[in-house]
């Protein structure tokens, strides 16, 4: 079993920047990728940030050039810097965790809300 914590969420305004993080406890040795979902109201939940146990990363389109995954191995964090925000990056951020068995299911977080005011 793998846990998943997420902090940072917060109110800011358009054009600030926020860091989220997600330590995670348990099984870390089964973790294959590690990466940050997002489900804004009315929506369906969407990738925005994955970096594999290798480090190769992959963002959304929407967010290239403005949000960075990053991991610190050491402590068992994965942090999502968001910059240049925009009013639609306005969700609930999950961190999610995908299990190097075959058919495991993905472990997720409770969630952080971020909310970016126009």
């Amino acid at each position: 079993q793998v846990q998943l914590v997420e902090s940072g969420g917060g109110l800011v305004q358009a054009g600030g920047s926020l860091r989220l993080s997600c330590a995670a406890s348990g099984s870390i040795f089964s973790i294959r990728a590690t990466g940050w979902y997002r489900q804004a109201p009315g929506k369906q939940r969407e990738l925005v940030a994955v970096i594999t146990s290798g480090g190769s990363t992959n963002y959304a389109d929407s967010v290239k050039g403005r949000f960075t995954i990053s991991r610190d191995s050491a402590k068992n964090m994965v942090y999502l810097q968001m910059n240049s925000l925009k009013p639609e990056d306005t969700a609930v951020y999950y961190c999610n965790a995908r299990s190097i068995v075959v058919g495991r299911p993905d472990y997720w977080g409770q969630g952080t809300q971020v909310t970016v005011s126009s």
